[in-house]
């Protein structure tokens, strides 16, 4: 599917967009971005609005540009941004509560759904998707792969609800959280998210629906309690 924004996208929309592009890696720092023409149909704007939403990013140091048959749009080293990100998230910490709340409300009922509706092929997709968590080398800096998988677990568990705006508003509401604190390298216990996930896995697989929910639920919270330790003094809590 395009993803090519609305006729009513800004210039705030088309940075949104790269800057997601940059935090989930699929631009890394030294990439040169596409050329504004090709962004423009692929996102469906103009070349101003593409011209200005660069701007943007390059005020905010995302990106910087450069001149001559070798230049173009770079993803830069990212401190910059970084550093004032953590700034912008320590004041908005009420924010990310109330988007922990809604991550609570909505998921814990989407593991309750799951384990009433969800068949063999979504519990495969769940054990799949845990498999792949294990898999992944405890040591390993990049916390990337540990990230795709446990977004792959959630997306199963969506997926077996069988409720698709309930999917949607979950996928949105985990790129609100995780994308910003990806970018400051925030890597959760990996350990005790997988050991949450094989409780939950377990309670959707036996059909135990108020235990899926429960579990859920408190493996949120934690959730929470992690980011707010990390956004204060960049530590984790276990």
């Amino acid at each position: 599917m395009s993803p090519s924004l609305s006729p009513v996208s800004t210039s705030a929309a088309v940075a949104t967009y790269i800057r997601k592009r940059i935090h989930v890696g699929e631009y890394a720092p030294g990439d040169r971005l596409p050329p504004q023409r090709e962004l423009a149909v692929l996102l469906g704007v103009s070349r101003v609005s593409v011209r200005e939403g660069l701007r943007v990013l390059v005020d905010e140091g995302y990106i910087r540009v450069s001149r001559g048959s070798a230049g173009g749009a770079f993803v830069t080293e990212l401190s910059r941004p970084a550093e004032a990100l953590r700034r912008r998230l320590r004041s908005q910490m009420s924010e990310l509560d109330d988007l922990v709340d809604f991550r609570i409300a909505v998921e814990s009922r989407i593991a309750y759904l799951a384990a009433m509706r969800a068949g063999r092929t979504d519990v495969n997709r769940l054990r799949a998707a845990i498999r792949m968590m294990r898999a992944i080398d405890k040591e390993a800096t990049d916390h990337l792969p540990f990230r795709l998988a446990d977004a792959e677990f959630h997306a199963a568990l969506a997926r077996g609800a069988r409720n698709e705006r309930l999917n949607r508003a979950v996928l949105d509401a985990r790129d609100e959280m995780f994308i910003p604190y990806d970018m400051l390298s925030f890597d959760e216990p990996r350990e005790a998210v997988l050991t949450d996930h094989l409780a939950i896995y377990e309670a959707v697989r036996d059909g135990k629906a108020t235990l899926a929910s429960e579990l859920m639920a408190e493996h949120i919270q934690r959730t929470r309690e992690q980011l707010l330790s990390f956004v204060a003094d960049g530590s984790l809590t276990t």
